[in-house]
């Protein structure tokens, strides 16, 4: 494509040429083109000079094609009608018989809740549609979107006027434990700061979020980038995990020997967002897709 830019054509000049060589005259093909007979004549005189040979020659009070032109005009044809068609065509979207890829980016929670129940979905209603995940974070998601991504589930701050936004879910935090390695019986703020934690922190660093709400430093013996492993590393030890309450839900039923406590204090939670970009709004298979997701979201947080 970079190289049909980098030529020095204007392709509105071959239209012009297509409907001259199907009139025969110049006369008659500005009236069909709704311009003057020195434009056409203009826009002629410039393709020819593009192409480097005559593509007409005087015949009668008409034109005929010269053997260029004949070689231009049955080259052209075909895929002017098909330019046109994908113009003016209304688009049709079977999301039975579709084969769209699309691509998703999704935060490491938002994989775990989200992805499962979409394949599920997807394989009921669009059995020939793929998902290509990419893992986003709030840092990241904007990059990302302007990239190419089709949309995202994530916590997002700040995003270009260019990204449509629906909140999906109110982050509340819950303390998840392992109750043969940790009493609990209380949870008080006391209680909670003098215990070792697991930390997410997608900076790398040794600040939860916690630390960015309360001003206050846990003692953290472990800090990982993601959601995936806390259930593996609370399980038999002594940590404990402020998580998503939704995220520690799913650790549970995967392990329910874990145990969940309210938290001494409030945290104010980010809430998930379904982002995509403006430019898709339109886009039958995207709409589809995201519908799905809305669909999976009010689901999985009731």
């Amino acid at each position: 494509m970079r190289s049909v830019y980098g030529r020095d054509l204007d392709l509105n000049l071959l239209r012009v040429f297509a409907v001259v060589a199907e009139a025969g005259s110049v006369t008659d093909a500005a009236k069909r083109l709704y311009l003057t007979q020195p434009a056409v004549s203009a826009a002629l005189r410039r393709l020819t000079t593009a192409v480097g040979a005559p593509l007409f020659a005087r015949s009668g009070r008409g034109l005929a094609l010269t053997s260029r032109g004949v070689r231009l005009r049955d080259g052209l044809h075909p895929h002017l009608e098909k330019l046109v068609d994908a113009a003016l065509a209304p688009a049709k979207f079977d999301p039975k018989t579709s084969d769209r890829t699309l691509r998703l980016g999704l935060s490491d929670s938002a994989e775990q809740w989200l992805l499962p129940e979409l394949l599920h979905a997807l394989e009921r209603t669009a059995p020939r549609m793929r998902v290509i995940a990419v893992p986003v974070q709030f840092r990241t998601v904007a990059a990302a979107l302007a990239g190419g991504l089709d949309a995202a589930v994530t916590v997002a701050d700040e995003l270009p006027a260019t990204t449509r936004r629906h909140p999906l879910v109110t982050g509340g935090f819950t303390c998840l434990y392992d109750p043969r390695k940790v009493k609990l019986r209380t949870l008080t703020e006391s209680v909670y700061f003098a215990h070792e934690h697991v930390i997410v922190s997608y900076n790398g660093d040794l600040r939860g979020i916690v630390e960015d709400n309360l001003g206050k430093t846990r003692k953290i013996r472990c800090s990982v980038p993601s959601f995936a492993n806390i259930g593996a590393i609370v399980d038999g030890s002594s940590l404990l995990a402020t998580i998503p309450a939704f995220v520690a839900r799913d650790i549970c039923a995967l392990r329910p020997h874990l145990r969940t406590k309210r938290l001494p204090f409030v945290i104010e939670g980010a809430y998930w967002e379904l982002l995509w970009p403006a430019a898709t709004d339109d886009d039958d298979a995207c709409r589809f897709v995201r519908a799905k997701i809305l669909t999976i979201a009010n689901r999985a947080m009731t």
